[in-house]
Parts: structure tokens; C-alpha cells; sequence
């Protein structure tokens, strides 16, 4: 059995598939916040439950993480689960566990699960993105993850927002160091950050409190999450003209907020580089599995 592991910000999950794609073992835990040690201990801990619970060895686990792996010396960089970085999680894992373990950023483990039986799985090529507390994105290609030489494909995250007016330079502060990256504007907090700036309302300070006002009628709510979906068209669309993907699938809880489907498909045309009156042929889709994708993604990096 290969089991797949979703290492999150909050939550580490854990699941076995059968050759169907439905689940045989599923749980949840806590991430331990900011603890390295805690956290291989934790995935150690739910091998454990997996093998005990089916009664059979696990015998190769995959684990979605955020950031990737350096290909020169298999340290983990750029993750925003700052524990993660600077560590050889492949080998530490490895060599914890007794058996082989597989690595992928968990947006390539959300593009492997909705391509291979998912919302995208009659599609060529899938871009997933992730939406959540930072800003990701993977690459699978005729079904075939893709990584690339540097172990980057797919870091949309950082480069510059597209298109920027004058008032959106340099751009809030991103963790990476930069000013103005595709997360700092994109994130959940980063939504969350942009309506505190423009009201000074620091009683908002999650995105379903932020959609929740909007529905209710507030004004400055609803203009933040607009400049949000015009600001994704925007990254999107670079996106699109560069490599032209089948399918963009969007995860991560930021994803979730009603309508933002519809409103991409009408912000898109102003930036894709096609004629005017051309429909866009790129789906824009949720995840079938919705935040299961991760995890069932990494149960199939073996």
C-alpha cells in the first residue's frame, strides 16, 4: 500500500486509495506549529495508524508539502511553513520511516489528483493553483507531473502581479523577501491585508468573515474581493498566454468564495492574448475533491 501524506500550514493528513480512488484510511491531525522534530513524529505516528487500522505494511509514502525541494541537496526552500525550510525531509523521512518516500509541492499533488480522476482528468495538460495562506501552483502534463530541472514549475506565487497600476507599486511585503509577488497580493491574508489597508477595519481578519460582510452589504468588502478577482484575471492570464494550459483548477480555501468562477471567466478576455469576441477555451474549474485533493495527489506520486 502507498500512502499519501498532505502536509499543511494547520492540518496534516493522511489517506490510502484503492485502485478505484476511493479511501481505505483517512485522517487529520494538527500540524505541530513550528516544530520540524514534532512534525516527523506526527507523520510517523499516522503510518503507524494506517498500517494498524488495514493490517498490512505501508510500503512507500508520498508527501505533499509547500515550497519544493532543492534537486542539488534535497534541502526544502521557499515553503511558508518556515519549519520546513533548510530541512532534508525526503531523507529524514526516509530514514524515520524504513521505507521510500516521494516529495511534491501540494500544488503538483492537487494537479496529479484532479488530473488523473478528478474535475481535469479528460484534460492534456492542468495547471492546479493553490489559494490559501500562500499562493502555489503544479504542472501535470498527459498525466505526468512535472517538476522541472530547478524544481520550480509551477512557483507562480513569486513573480511580480501583473500589469500593476501605479498605486499597487511595489506591492505589500512577501515573505520571500520581495515586495509585490502574485501571494502577497493573492493569499488569504493577503486579501485579509488588503481590506484592512484600504478601511483601517482590523476587525475583519479572515476570508470567510471578508465574504460574509460582503454578502451583508458591505461596501469596502465587496470592493476588496473585486480587486481580488481582477488581480487573479490578471496572473491568470499571463499564465495563459505563456503556456496555454487545458485546464486551470483552483484549490485552497481562497478558491471557495462564491461567484469567483463566473467572475475570472468575465475578467479573463481583457488580458489573454486572443481577438476580441474569441472565447476563452482554458476551463477555470474547482477541485472535485475539494482540500482531499492534496492528499490523494501525494498517495499517487508512487
Amino acid at each position: 500500500m502507498h500512502l499519501g501524506i498532505d502536509l499543511g500550514g494547520t492540518k496534516i493528513e493522511a489517506a490510502i486509495l484503492d485502485a478505484a480512488g476511493n479511501f481505505l484510511f483517512r485522517e487529520r491531525i494538527a500540524t505541530p506549529q513550528g516544530d520540524y522534530p514534532a512534525t516527523l513524529c506526527a507523520i510517523q505516528s499516522l503510518v503507524s495508524k494506517a498500517e494498524s487500522a488495514l493490517g498490512q505494511p505501508v510500503v512507500a509514502v508520498g508527501v505533499g508539502h509547500p515550497g519544493s525541494a532543492n534537486p542539488l541537496d534535497g534541502r526544502i526552500r521557499n515553503a511558508n511553513s518556515t519549519c520546513l525550510n533548510g530541512q532534508t525531509l525526503q531523507a529524514d523521512l526516509q530514514a524515520l520511516l524504513q521505507r521510500p518516500v516521494k516529495l511534491a509541492n501540494d500544488a503538483d499533488c492537487l494537479a496529479l489528483s484532479e488530473a488523473t480522476d478528478g474535475v481535469a482528468r479528460a484534460c492534456a495538460s492542468v495547471f492546479g493553483v493553490i489559494l490559501g495562506t500562500g499562493v502555489g501552483g503544479g504542472w501535470v502534463i498527459h498525466g505526468q507531473l512535472h517538476q522541472g530541472p530547478n524544481g520550480l514549475a509551477g512557483e507562480w506565487g513569486h513573480n511580480p502581479l501583473p500589469i500593476s497600476s501605479p498605486e499597487e507599486l511595489p506591492g505589500p511585503a512577501c515573505y520571500c523577501g520581495k515586495k509585490g509577488c502574485i501571494e502577497a497580493w493573492l493569499s488569504g491574508p493577503a486579501l485579509v491585508a488588503d481590506y484592512q489597508r484600504q478601511t483601517h477595519d482590523q476587525t475583519i481578519t479572515d476570508v470567510p468573515a471578508l465574504v460574509n460582510a460582503a454578502a451583508q452589504g458591505n461596501h469596502n468588502a465587496q470592493q476588496t474581493l473585486d480587486r481580488h478577482t481582477q488581480r487573479l484575471a490578471r496572473a491568470l492570464a499571463t499564465l495563459i498566454n505563456a503556456v496555454d494550459p487545458a485546464a486551470i483548477v483552483l484549490g485552497g480555501g481562497v478558491s471557495q468564495r462564491p461567484g469567483l468562477i463566473n467572475d475570472l471567466y468575465a475578467a479573463l478576455p481583457a488580458h489573454v492574448f486572443l481577438p476580441a469576441g474569441t472565447p476563452l477555451q482554458t476551463k477555470i474549474l474547482l477541485p472535485a475533491f475539494g482540500d482531499s485533493s492534496g492528499v490523494r495527489g501525494a498517495a499517487r506520486l508512487f
